[in-house]
């Protein structure tokens, strides 16, 4: 079995909803923002659950959406690296 990076955010958020805690995912991701010089206002969050891909050890994993709020296209590394499963 592949060991979890501990600070992959998807995985963590993707944890979160399996054990009822998905309440705690928004300001997960609003402070990885931050940590990214990103202003979390900026930026709509959405959470979309996903059937897990067969080399995955859980049955669901959650897909992380980022849409601006001022109708800009959100950059690709920033979305890429939000939903980053390794």
């Amino acid at each position: 079995m592949a060991r979890l990076n501990p600070y992959c955010l998807s995985i963590e958020i993707t944890r979160m909803f399996q054990q009822g805690n998905a309440i705690f995912a928004l300001p997960k991701v609003e402070a990885w923002l931050q940590d990214r010089q990103q202003d979390p206002a900026d930026y709509e969050i959405l959470f979309h659950e996903e059937i897990a891909p067969p080399s995955s050890p859980d049955p669901m994993v959650i897909r992380i959406e980022l849409v601006r709020r001022d109708g800009q296209p959100v950059d690709p590394w920033l979305q890429e690296e939000v939903n980053l499963q390794s």
